[in-house]
């Protein structure tokens, strides 16, 4: 045999074994993908108010997850991995497969993570992905169904007792904010790593810092779960029962989140004050006069300016039992210190601060910065009675028919939402202040606003 001919004969061997390692991971790819389905299909027939959320994913191979992973469009799988989870039980890979949709449906791969530390993902990161998996892991366990059913071990029915302690629905920023409290050891923190530990989050968004953000998958996740969330609430209800805590924990997610200093300032009127107005003014006319005259503008600077600023304002302090006076004051310090920004106060003005529960208890009139700093010197809580908002709202109408108020704008009421709110429209905007920790989904008259504040958002001032 020729040179030639052994050299043919090697490309052969070597196209040949080409040839059939794609075929065997051809193989391998069909087996994994018709795992994944069959995983879909099973838990479709159970939760039909995730079909579109199930079947949104295409399926690729790839070896080096561990057992399947996925970004929110593809889920990527190890052949070897997830068929040893169907051999040992298909449940497991039934619960894998909703432990990813409900990572996207609560978009965890897109949240960022606010800190490093000097190892490769940062402690910040490790407490991120296992809150995360915690939350969801939680979820599929309060699931009354028979695809995604399985016993639970001591640690992680442990870890459930002390986190449902709050009686609060557990999204991962709460259980994020709970593990920091427990102050962890490495050996802890790791032992719960391991126990949650369902899919690869090497894919997400908060994994790859160089990666851009993409608005289109947030945007197709939050069209998903808006039409869960519906789902669940009307055609869907029995389903919602055996869901465990899904609908509020869906509830929850797709709040809108409001900015607390933005959303004051939307009671703000316009009225003339004494200052340079700089939009009205034209330094062109004013410096022309100058270089033609020598001594004397063209245009003086108007004296008052029209501005949008806080006058007439009422803030109701809901001091029933259900509303600790922490929660309060830190209400009160947040109110305060967007109240005492030079941009949002007038000089003068009228508001009203009632602490109230089943009664009127104060009604302290604020007319000056100063007024206000002295009453958050010396604030002090009355009440903890039970809540009714209807003597608040009668008050507030005595105040009107007396000539109290000059231009009324709006009342914001802070409490737990417990409580019996008035029939009638007022005449001025109303809003109902819930905190988001002690938050349950309370019912507020469609006259109202509602608006839910994170814990973050009434960070204590510093006065």
């Amino acid at each position: 045999m020729n040179y030639k001919d052994r050299s043919d004969r090697v490309e052969r061997s070597i196209e040949e074994s080409r040839e059939a390692a794609e075929g065997a991971a051809e193989k391998l790819r069909a087996v994994g993908v018709q795992i994944l389905a069959a995983a879909r299909d099973e838990l479709y027939f159970s939760m039909r108010f995730l079909d579109v959320a199930l079947s949104s994913f295409g399926y690729e191979m790839d070896p080096s997850v561990s057992p399947f992973g996925t970004d929110g469009r593809t889920i990527w799988f190890h052949p070897q991995q997830l068929g040893g989870l169907m051999r040992e039980n298909r449940i497991l890979v039934n619960r894998g497969y909703l432990h990813m949709v409900f990572h996207c449906v609560f978009r965890h791969m897109q949240k960022p993570v606010q800190e490093r530390d000097t190892d490769e993902r940062g402690l910040e990161g490790r407490y991120w992905d296992l809150c995360c998996d915690i939350a969801v892991e939680h979820l599929i366990d309060g699931c009354d169904l028979r695809p995604v059913r399985f016993s639970r071990s001591l640690l992680r029915r442990e870890t459930y007792r002390k986190l449902e302690a709050g009686d609060n629905v557990l999204n991962a920023e709460r259980i994020l904010r709970r593990l920091k409290e427990w102050e962890l050891s490495e050996k802890e923190l790791s032992a719960l790593e391991e126990e949650f530990y369902v899919d690869d989050h090497r894919y997400w968004e908060n994994h790859m810092p160089e990666k851009q953000p993409d608005p289109e998958l947030n945007r197709k996740w939050k069209e998903i779960d808006e039409k869960m969330e519906t789902d669940l609430e009307t055609f869907s209800k029995e389903a919602s029962e055996q869901s465990g805590n899904l609908l509020g924990e869906l509830k929850v997610e797709t709040r809108e989140r409001h900015d607390y200093r933005d959303f004051l300032r939307k009671f703000s009127v316009f009225r003339e004050e004494m200052g340079v107005d700089p939009d009205s003014f034209d330094y062109g006319f004013y410096s022309y006069g100058f270089s033609l005259y020598g001594n004397m503008p063209l245009i003086e600077p108007q004296e008052t300016r029209e501005v949008k600023k806080i006058t007439d304002f009422v803030v109701v302090i809901d001091t029933s039992m259900s509303c600790s006076g922490e929660l309060v004051r830190r209400f009160l310090e947040e109110t305060y210190s967007v109240l005492k920004e030079n941009d949002s106060f007038f000089r003068k003005v009228n508001i009203h601060i009632i602490q109230c529960d089943e009664k009127v208890h104060t009604d302290v009139k604020v007319t000056s910065r100063e007024e206000l700093d002295e009453y958050m010197e010396h604030f002090q809580l009355y009440g903890e009675g039970g809540t009714d908002f209807r003597p608040a709202f009668a008050h507030v109408e005595e105040l009107l028919r007396a000539g109290e108020f000059e231009d009324l704008k709006g009342l914001v009421y802070f409490t737990d939402g417990y409580g019996t709110y008035p029939e009638k429209m007022p005449a001025y905007r109303t809003a109902f202040v819930f905190l988001e920790e002690d938050y349950r989904d309370a019912e507020v008259p469609p006259w109202a606003i509602k608006l839910i504040l994170r814990e973050e958002d009434l960070q204590p001032a510093a006065f």
